[in-house]
């Protein structure tokens, strides 16, 4: 029988999922895309997942789309072209919105290459932390593509309108570091210990309130098309929910008595 194309690895209320085809630096196939989805839904229908992981096996976290594989490589001449759109509505659409959609924070530990929709789907979690030896490239153009899986959403958004015409029209390779230092991601870590530093900040989000870890993500999603008025208002509504659950309570009574808290809500 063969093995996984993605692993499901446990360690209290974390969960790490990770790509597992290392030989071809873990790019997608349709199989592995059915499988990373499934996986994603059973990790959001369980409450005992306060926070998932997402990386890679081997050297690469993800090189993006397979060209070989059915769906994604060329027409032969003369016959009819390969329509992309099927392969980005059936699987990569999905994927991208299951994990914007996750009910815990999203950390993707990115621990070598991400390339192509690889990069973009690790820009798709919460928290991206990359080890330094990490890189990034929007490698479509090179191929005669344009950023998919989100990426003419997210790179705007995260640096600005120059930085991502300059990252997806050059598809310049870019380092971990100059990553964080764009916005790109959120840290650069060394390489030595990484997965120890990624499982820190793992468990530190999952021993933290997540309902409202994701009531502000998705406060500072949505203020990215509200205006300033607006926000204050969908703060002062998410705000009265937030107040009246368990771990607001928690939260105030664990401060007063000096205590850590214990949460519990998701």
């Amino acid at each position: 029988m063969s093995e996984s194309l993605v692993l499901v690895g446990q360690q209290g209320a974390v969960r790490t999922l990770t790509l597992n085809r290392p030989k071809a630096l873990n790019s997608f196939t349709q199989a592995m895309h059915v499988e990373l989805l499934a996986e994603l839904k059973a990790a959001a229908a369980d409450s005992g997942v306060r926070c998932l992981v997402l990386t890679g096996a081997g050297r690469g976290f993800c090189a993006g789309q397979d060209l070989a594989d059915e769906g994604a490589a060329p027409a032969p001449e003369g016959q009819p072209p390969t329509d992309l759109s099927l392969l980005i509505e059936r699987h990569y659409r999905p994927l991208c919105e299951q994990l914007r959609a996750m009910p815990m924070p999203v950390i993707a530990a990115v621990n070598g290459v991400a390339a192509g929709a690889g990069a973009n789907i690790a820009l798709c979690c919460d928290l991206v932390v990359a080890c330094e030896s990490a890189s990034f490239i929007q490698a479509f153009t090179k191929i005669g593509l344009l950023p998919d899986s989100g990426g003419t959403w997210l790179l705007p958004h995260l640096v600005g309108r120059q930085r991502a015409l300059g990252l997806a029209l050059l598809g310049d390779k870019l380092s971990a570091h100059d990553a964080e230092a764009m916005g790109l991601i959120w840290r650069a870590l060394p390489d030595a210990g990484f997965e120890l530093s990624v499982a820190d900040m793992a468990n530190k989000l999952a021993a933290m309130p997540v309902k409202a870890l994701i009531a502000t993500r998705n406060a500072i999603d949505a203020a990215q098309h509200l205006s300033f008025e607006e926000s204050l208002t969908l703060e002062a509504q998410t705000q009265k929910q937030l107040g009246s659950a368990h771990d607001y309570l928690e939260g105030v009574s664990a401060f007063m008595a000096k205590r850590a808290p214990v949460f519990t809500d998701r």
